[in-house]
């Protein structure tokens, strides 16, 4: 039976069939952030929107449902409607997940938008730009990983020119997609990891960029994948070289206004940020731990929390709990313009839903209880020992994600956040994540032990 659609709706419709759309993919994600999802062809539009596409819970990573429990339908959302750069035959929305006619509460989108509604109740815009860096790479003859170039070998090659020229005609498809659905690309580069790149791209609002950051990671490995190469946003792929982060850039605006209320050229602490700004600097370090074991998700994300390990020195990943100027060594930096404040911890393989939901809670709480994180820090903090961290109370973020679910389960932001339902799913899996790993035999322990004893 066919759905009557709004006026609004209609007219989407009939603009995506101009268009030579066949196709409407019906999208969520699972825990990981990675897109799941439906095709439905256009002639069913009406349907779809109206919540007729049902997914089985119990069969997707992190979704906490049984497999007697009732499906979860996608609610799609019409303002994400995306037509595939690759294929415009298809159409791709980001949906909302709702069970027995509710909102699901473990729903990644949904959770975001829960504390959305909490920051716009306050009279927050929450505005959120995502740095997106990532390995293109392809198999050798003995199916080991390595760059696309073969001149792409310098020791140092962040900012390499020759190998961003050989890699330009892949990686300037991804931006010409980018600026065409909107994105505003102002700057790509080659980056500190070979084979490795970096797209930067305007800010908007929290919940379309993290739409946004969803889909591109689904876009950057089809396109990749048509060139006969791969793109991976694992964290920490060479234990030589930098890991690829995915730093927030995060400000607060008036919702009615628009203006950032991150900004304050008179900051008698010289960052040119409010004492609003500040405030909510404090409520992410008081809670960073936590927000660590969603925004670096993986084992292999504290591969890349270290201070050294990268052929070109240091790795530029956070260590320690603490916030400074435009120095790139801590945690929270706030750069140079001022207005913002952004997250280094981050990495490439977060769900940007839940990630963006833990800081702007966190952020949110540091306002509301009017929290100062103290004054910035200026220094190197790699160069800083272990007697003069303690003496300034800084302390190490999670080394492992052992550590990092510990202090999520124990932080009472966490259930706040995500609602016992994900709250206990996430604990759970990623606790198995790390037992797996934790019994896993690896191949440096063969090499180190095995006629050693």
């Amino acid at each position: 039976m066919s759905e009557i659609l709004t006026p609004e709706l209609q007219a989407l419709k009939t603009s995506l069939a101009s268009q030579g759309v066949k196709y409407a993919l019906a999208s969520f994600v699972d825990i990981h952030g990675m897109c799941k999802a439906k095709s439905v062809p256009l002639s069913h539009f009406d349907q779809m929107m109206a919540g007729s596409e049902l997914f089985t819970g119990a069969a997707l990573d992190g979704v906490p449902q049984d497999v007697s429990d009732e499906e979860v339908a996608t609610y799609p959302d019409p303002n994400s409607a995306t037509i595939l750069p690759w294929n415009s035959e298809i159409a791709w929305f980001a949906s909302d997940l709702y069970l027995e006619g509710k909102p699901f509460e473990a729903c990644s989108r949904g959770i975001l938008k829960r504390v959305l509604a909490e920051a716009a109740s306050m009279g927050f815009t929450f505005n959120l730009g995502i740095e997106t860096e990532f390995f293109l790479l392809k198999e050798d003859e003995n199916g080991k990983p390595v760059p696309v170039s073969d001149r792409d070998t310098l020791a140092k090659p962040c900012y390499d020119l020759p190998g961003l020229l050989d890699n330009f005609a892949w990686v300037t498809e991804i931006v010409e997609a980018m600026n065409q659905m909107g994105w505003d690309v102002y700057s790509f580069d080659h980056e500190d990891g070979n084979g490795q790149f970096e797209t930067d791209f305007a800010y908007c609002d929290a919940l379309k960029m993290a739409d946004r950051f969803t889909f591109f990671r689904l876009m950057v490995k089809e396109i990749a994948r048509k060139h006969g190469f791969f793109a991976t946003f694992m964290p920490k792929p060479f234990a030589n070289r930098t890991g690829s982060g995915a730093h927030f850039n995060m400000s607060l605006a008036d919702i009615q206004t628009g203006e950032n209320l991150f900004y304050d050229p008179s900051d008698r602490r010289g960052c040119k940020l409010s004492t609003l700004g500040y405030q909510f600097i404090a409520g992410v370090l008081r809670h960073a731990s936590a927000i660590c074991a969603v925004i670096a998700p993986t084992v292999n994300s504290y591969k890349r929390l270290i201070a050294r390990g990268s052929m070109s020195g240091f790795t530029w990943a956070p260590v320690y709990v603490c916030y400074g100027n435009n120095n790139r060594t801590n945690m929270l930096r706030i750069p140079l313009a001022g207005g913002r404040v952004e997250c280094r911890a981050a990495d490439i393989s977060t769900n940007p839903y839940l990630g963006a939901a833990m800081i702007l809670a966190a952020g949110l709480e540091g306002i509301r209880e009017n929290l100062d994180p103290g004054e910035p820090h200026t220094e190197n903090m790699y160069k800083k020992s272990l007697e003069e961290l303690s003496d300034m109370g800084i302390q190490f973020l999670p080394r492992n994600l052992s550590e990092a679910i510990t202090a999520f389960a124990s932080d009472r932001l966490s259930e706040k956040v995500m609602g016992s339902l994900m709250y206990n799913s996430y604990i759970n899996f990623k606790s198995q994540e790390w037992e797996e790993y934790h019994t896993h035999v690896s191949d440096w322990e063969i090499q180190r032990y095995l006629k050693f004893f």
